[in-house]
């Protein structure tokens, strides 16, 4: 059975420029902190690819820090600072901050006080996207780097995560990007590494692999790629609707990550959607990937206003450039089939 991967925002396939770029890392033999000509060596690459992602994440005057993944990045930037945020953060953020932020049906942030704040570019269930406040303390813009316009020197924000594999890069490397002479007080000591904020010897690899794909991702936006991506997905929804009208498309009037569809099919449980296309084919999920696996309702869906039977009756699909429209077609029968099954069967 072939099989159709649609979860894009759980994780991206490895570009093959990243894959090329690690792949020649690997055979560097010096470490980046040494100064002999090995660890020169080692360290231009590590200094290349902070000036890809910078450029690419159009961080003029800003200063970019690798760490492990976005998780890493939420701790560096937040742990201390006593910031609030919505209920539709991601949990790395979550695990910092207060959920004290109001949002709105469409899942809009109220932002009262931006500097004591971190609100998300975009959300990675429902793919809204925020209008980020001048003086923004924090915000993660993990799905929305390499999918819309974005640049870190106009988003307002002091700070920004990021991560690599979102975009074509390897997982396990990402970045937290300060705005030059923002005060960062290292998680991680022991090293100089990373002007003393990030102690460790750096993973060579990952992090020119992050380099590699950051710049392809740029290429691909200002080529219009996800552009098409948002016609393909626009046409799933579409499909949907007339095939199974029952089901809620969330977010669906909101400016939106031009990737991501967002379903709610009332009475059939999000988990037993993805097992059942999973079957069928079709990689989707039941909300963000760093939290598949524990069967609760949408934390983000509920901080919109849905009640928990509707929250837990969620899925996301999120699309690639690599992802046709005869696949979403295949997809929009087999899901509104085994969707229309399911209202009938509650109707009955």
């Amino acid at each position: 059975m072939s099989r159709t991967y649609l979860d894009w925002n759980a994780t991206t396939p490895l570009r093959p420029e990243a894959r090329a770029a690690m792949i020649a890392a690997l055979d560097l033999v010096g470490n980046p902190s040494s100064v002999h000509a090995e660890g020169r060596a080692a360290k231009a690459i590590v200094e290349r690819a902070r000036a890809q992602v910078a450029a690419a994440f159009g961080a003029d005057g800003a200063d970019v820090i690798f760490t492990a993944g976005a998780t890493e990045a939420a701790a560096l930037a937040l742990a201390g600072r006593g910031l609030v945020c919505a209920g539709v953060e991601h949990d790395a953020v979550l695990a910092w901050c207060d959920a004290t932020l109001a949002v709105n049906a469409q899942g809009a942030v109220a932002v009262p006080d931006p500097a004591r704040a971190a609100v998300q570019a975009a959300n990675s269930e429902t793919g809204v996207v925020q209008a980020l406040p001048a003086g923004l303390a924090v915000t993660d813009a993990t799905q929305a780097f390499g999918k819309v316009p974005f640049a870190f020197s106009w988003c307002g924000a002091r700070m920004a995560l990021i991560a690599a594999h979102k975009l074509g890069g390897p997982k396990g490397a990402g970045a937290l990007v300060v705005t030059r002479g923002t005060d960062v007080v290292a998680q991680l000591r022991g090293g100089g590494q990373e002007m003393g904020r990030r102690a460790g010897t750096e993973n060579i690899a990952a992090i020119a692999g992050f380099g590699a794909a950051a710049e392809a991702a740029a290429r691909d936006l200002a080529d219009g790629v996800w552009d098409r991506v948002a016609e393909i997905r626009n046409i799933l929804e579409l499909s949907i609707a007339d095939i199974a009208p029952s089901t809620i498309s969330v977010g669906k009037g909101a400016a939106r990550l031009p990737n991501t569809l967002c379903l709610i099919t009332p009475g059939w449980k999000g988990e037993t959607q993805v097992m059942q296309m999973d079957l069928a084919g079709y990689a989707i999920s039941a909300g963000s990937a760093c939290s598949s696996g524990k069967v609760r309702a949408s934390r983000t869906l509920q901080a919109m206003g849905y009640d928990e039977g509707l929250a837990a009756s969620a899925i996301r699909v999120s699309l690639g450039p690599d992802v046709t429209t005869e696949q979403v077609l295949r997809f929009a029968d087999v899901f509104g089939a085994a969707a229309r099954k399911q209202t009938a069967r509650r109707a009955g």
